[in-house]
């Protein structure tokens, strides 16, 4: 399957696809609505955790100003809508993040150091997506994803970081047990197109 550019993530099992890259450019506005509702849901992760995991300080002091940051982005994708006049609709799930997170443990200790990695793979996903779109969106968008790019690309280090302190001996084995999963979700063909979804099959392509 070819790639859309060096792969250089090292989170990250796979790369994404370039047919993923070449329709989400083709369809702007499936993928804004998409990305506002990521930016939503990344803030509202880290809330969960900072109300999760009340006792650890420094935790929560991170999660407060990265869910601050999220929220932002929210308000650029909006205001990026607006000028795109892409309306704001309701859209179906797609399978990445429920598909990841079923995978996570239930019971603490594990609990927190799954939960830390898989928004670690996410963030990480998204760093590598924008990445990827940068240079390929409308020259409007452009400066936005690249800057992006770097503050997801900050946002999975501060929750590697964390998973790191959560259990020094066990991240980097459980991480590659739950990025393999990841890569395929992110790598293989979807139904609908998504900010994380796989790439769409050939007969449905736009």
């Amino acid at each position: 399957m070819s790639t859309a550019a060096a792969f250089a993530h090292p989170l990250l099992r796979a790369a994404t696809p370039a047919s993923w890259v070449a329709c989400a450019c083709a369809q702007p506005d499936v993928l804004l609505q998409d990305h506002a509702n990521c930016e939503k849901k990344a803030a509202s992760t880290a809330l969960a955790l900072m109300f999760a995991y009340a006792d650890d300080r420094p935790l929560s002091l991170a999660l407060s100003r990265l869910a601050r940051e999220e929220l932002r982005h929210f308000e650029q994708v909006a205001r990026a809508m607006s000028a795109f006049g892409v309306r704001y609709a309701r859209q179906r799930p797609g399978r990445y993040a429920h598909r990841l997170r079923a995978l996570l443990r239930s019971c603490e200790p594990g609990r927190k150091l799954d939960l830390l990695l898989a928004a670690a793979l996410i963030e990480a996903r998204s760093a590598e997506r924008f990445e990827l779109l940068a240079p390929r969106v409308p020259a409007q968008l452009a400066p936005l994803y690249g800057e992006l790019a770097a503050c997801e690309a900050r946002h999975f280090e501060l929750y590697i970081e964390f998973a790191r302190a959560a259990a020094p001996r066990e991240w980097q084995a459980r991480l590659a047990q739950l990025a393999a999963p990841e890569a395929q979700l992110a790598t293989t063909e979807d139904d609908t197109l998504r900010f994380h979804s796989g790439p769409l099959p050939a007969a449905v392509d736009p």
